[in-house]
């Protein structure tokens, strides 16, 4: 039966004041109360009776350690007509309880505390509070409310926020149609209107984007759009507020006797907060919903195309930690992309980061840590966040645990360039390592150990290590658990020449035992590669070889598949660093050490790194006079070497070359053979031509006859090219090459310095196959020439004079840095 609305005569309102508690994370009271509404009718008869439960927030922003609690509480039961004066007593005990309570934002500690992994949910803004609960079944009517006037509106939607804040409601609210559609109709039209608005609907439609099943919906009605679209319009907004306070802020500091424009600028600063705290409301739910609406990847696409990175970071300038905590972990997700990373590089996010590392919030703190070690694999940003002067600040905070793990990460990778290891120096990095490694049980984390391995290769800080007992500690530690980590760390500090090397001279005996009887073979490699660094010139060698029998040992893992490569490596170190020892050179020689080597250098050509440290020990053995005859007269190694002289790899061309200098300064047989090597490689085309040139069989008939046709050996191979003049040119005086005292590059083909002047172009018109002399890099009219004929003679025209027997030596025999080549 429905009650006719001309039976309703009068409204009758009655609260009833119930219990009064604290709110649970602000300082705050909350009154409940019940709240029931009566229609009489014109007997004053109740006809119809309603009953709701109520709560009202009551803020003490102003509570502090010293307030009267007495005072606030009088204050609070006259100002709130829903508290009895009766419970004085228990409001002055709740008040006490705020008073004392601590805060439920985490302060910065040592301690390790647990972090939340994701941001919280936005909370309740001046907008979305009512005193009036909401209830599902009246959803009509908050509908309805939808198309009143602006502060029904806000109402209408601070209601069906609160349905929406609980997961129950969802569904019924989301198959109401009319709701959603009057949702999404108000959202586009009155966003601009209202701010408060806008938050209300955007935080409804963020409770739905928690749930992957309303995604498709949202983006169906283009909310994620939408959003983007007012974000940005804020954020512009923002910066007219900043930039009119900003004005109003210098024209009072330019006339501080203006009273008038400092109480402006003081009101438009008051009014400025209150418009970014609603802003900052509006934002932090906006952002939310883009969040949970990027778990998939092609709508995350899409926001980067709309520029949701440049937004981000805009933002980082805010203050409000809530804001920030969301904006960060945004840009954490985004910044696994390259594109992202790059944009925000252009951006300049490693600057923007500085202020929030360190800051008393810790859940933005380890956020915004996370984010930076995403960025930090790039080494354009490793170099800003030395640049910014985060590397100090990231150092002080190896001790939190909270954060120790994702510091020492970024810490490694910045410690990965040469360049920022000696930055370190400059921290209090290596005490705060060396402690934490030292205090650290048998089995240290990865990341510390990692991060002391870099930094050890840095000399100076290698030294920092070393200072006073740093050193025998580490040996101890790493002999003690057998850590080839450490041990690997310690293999760093011994490479660096000058007074650190020398401390490791009292672990010889160690390290001889370790390596040669250690189980554990990544330890073994470890302490066999210090062996290997000790490159010291007063330490015998010979009688650490002869007191740990280590010759045979070395033989062993040299026969080619008896060790792995690692080991081999290390030994051929080994053995390169005890040959600078002239007794250690000759018993390895003696050995038949170098024989082995030759093997193993057939079996390992393609190891570059092997190769190269053969090579360095011949070359430490030509050094010296015994084993020199050994490898000169008795092994093929000088052949080796040659084969080896135009390798792909530098390094090793360069050994290559200074070992086979070595072997030509004592030996001229050898000295020939690498001569002419060396010019077969530079002149390599050229002889390709002159070996194809016709033979006799290819003139038939003709063949004898040098009038008709030329005759040339078919194989050059088979004689040395430098003492084939023939080869070079036509005409020559056989008498005037005197045992090399005058070399083919100083004959033309015209003879002795003949005249060029009936050849054009330096051709020869009677011999068609002959080379043009400006191709050859030749004497031409007394000047050296390039192959494109270009003059090199750096003498000038004096020299040719002085070869044809005018004028004196330019260069004079009686010159210091002369040298006589002609005998070689």
């Amino acid at each position: 039966m429905m009650m006719q609305a001309e039976d309703a005569r009068y409204l009758k309102r009655k609260v009833k004041g119930g219990s009064i508690d604290v709110h649970p994370t602000e300082k705050a009271l909350v009154v409940n109360y019940e709240l029931e509404a009566t229609i009489l009718g014109e007997m004053g008869d109740p006809m119809l009776g309603e009953r709701k439960e109520c709560q009202k927030i009551i803020r003490v922003k102003g509570l502090h350690d010293n307030s009267d609690l007495s005072t606030l509480a009088k204050e609070i039961i006259e100002k709130c007509k829903l508290i009895h004066p009766s419970k004085l007593p228990e409001v002055e005990q709740l008040l006490y309880y705020l008073q004392n309570r601590k805060e439920t934002t985490p302060s910065k500690a040592s301690g390790k505390t647990k972090l939340s992994e994701k941001p919280e949910d936005p909370a309740f803004c001046d907008g979305t509070e009512t005193d009036e609960v909401a209830n599902i079944n009246d959803v009509d009517e908050y509908l309805e409310m939808l198309y009143e006037e602006l502060p029904e509106k806000v109402k209408g939607c601070a209601l069906l926020l609160q349905l929406a804040r609980n997961p129950d409601n969802l569904e019924e609210l989301f198959q109401n149609e009319t709701v959603v559609s009057a949702l999404v109709r108000l959202l586009r039209e009155e966003w601009k209107r209202s701010t408060d608005l806008a938050t209300n609907i955007i935080y409804i439609f963020f409770c739905f984007s928690s749930f992957s099943s309303f995604h498709a919906v949202i983006l169906h009605f283009k909310i994620g759009t939408l959003c983007m679209t007012i974000i940005q319009h804020e954020l512009k907004k923002h910066q007219l507020w900043l930039d009119e306070l900003n004005k109003k802020k210098q024209a009072a500091d330019a006339d501080k006797n203006n009273t008038r424009l400092r109480e402006d600028y003081d009101k438009s600063l008051k009014k400025y907060e209150g418009l970014v705290r609603k802003q900052e409301q509006l934002l932090r739910v906006a952002y939310y919903l883009l969040l949970n609406l990027a778990e998939d990847l092609s709508v995350e696409l899409k926001m980067r195309n709309k520029g949701i990175v440049k937004m981000l970071v805009s933002t980082l300038d805010r203050s409000n930690f809530e804001l920030l905590i969301l904006v960060v972990s945004f840009l954490k997700k985004l910044s696994i992309f390259i594109e992202n990373k790059k944009e925000m590089v252009d951006l300049n996010i490693v600057e923007k980061l500085t202020k929030l590392i360190p800051c008393d919030h810790e859940d933005l703190l380890n956020i915004t840590i996370r984010l930076l070690l995403n960025l930090s694999f790039d080494p354009d940003i490793r170099s800003k966040v030395i640049k910014f002067g985060l590397l100090p600040k990231l150092v002080n905070l190896l001790p939190n645990e909270n954060h120790t793990q994702l510091v020492l990460c970024i810490l490694y990778h910045i410690s990965m360039d040469d360049k920022a290891k000696s930055m370190f120096t400059f921290t209090d990095c290596v005490p705060i390592a060396m402690k934490m490694l030292l205090e650290s049980p048998e089995q240290p984390d990865l990341e510390l150990l990692a991060l002391c391995i870099n930094i050890a290769a840095n000399k100076r800080t290698a030294q920092i290590i070393c200072e006073g007992p740093g050193l025998k500690m580490l040996m101890k530690r790493a002999f003690k658990f057998k850590d080839p980590f450490l041990m690997k760390m310690i293999r760093n500090l011994s490479q660096h020449q000058g007074p650190t090397k020398t401390l490791f001279i009292d672990y010889i005996s160690d390290l001889c035992t370790h390596a040669l009887q250690c189980e554990n073979e990544d330890f073994s490699l470890e302490c066999l590669g210090i062996l290997g660094n000790l490159t010291i010139p007063d330490l015998d060698y010979e009688l650490i070889l002869k007191e740990y029998d280590l010759v045979p040992w070395i033989k062993s893992k040299l026969q080619p598949g008896a060790a792995d490569d690692d080991v081999v490596l290390e030994v051929v170190i080994l053995v390169g660093t005890v040959c600078s020892d002239d007794a250690c050179a000759k018993l390895l020689a003696e050995s038949n050490i170098i024989h082995l080597l030759i093997e193993l250098l057939n079996a390992k050509q393609e190891d570059d790194e092997v190769v190269c440290q053969i090579v360095y020990v011949f070359y430490q053995m030509i050094f010296h006079k015994a084993t020199r005859e050994i490898i000169i007269k008795e092994t093929q190694a000088p052949a080796y070497l040659i084969d080896l002289m135009h390798d792909k790899n530098a390094e090793i061309r360069s050994v290559c070359d200074n070992t086979l200098d070595m072997i030509g300064e004592f030996d001229e047989e050898w000295a020939k053979k690498i001569q002419l090597e060396k010019f077969r490689w530079h002149n390599s085309q050229w002889l390709e031509m002159v070996e194809s040139r016709p033979t006799d069989d290819d003139y038939g008939d003709y063949a004898g006859y040098p009038e008709d046709g030329p005759m040339y050996d078919p194989y050059l191979q088979d004689a040395d090219i430098l003492d084939r003049p023939d080869l070079f040119y036509e005409d020559y005086n056989n008498s005037i090459m005197m045992d090399g005292h005058l070399t083919p590059e100083y004959i033309d083909d015209a003879g002795m310095y003949g005249d060029y002047s009936h050849q054009p172009y330096g051709y020869d018109l009677d011999d068609p196959y002959v080379r043009p002399e400006g191709h050859l890099g030749f004497v031409q009219d007394g000047h050296q020439v390039d192959p494109y004929g270009r003059a090199l003679d750096p003498y000038g025209p004096e020299y040719g004079d002085y070869l044809n027997g005018i004028g004196g030596d330019p260069l004079g025999t009686d010159n210091p840095y002369y040298r006589d080549y002609g005998h070689r």
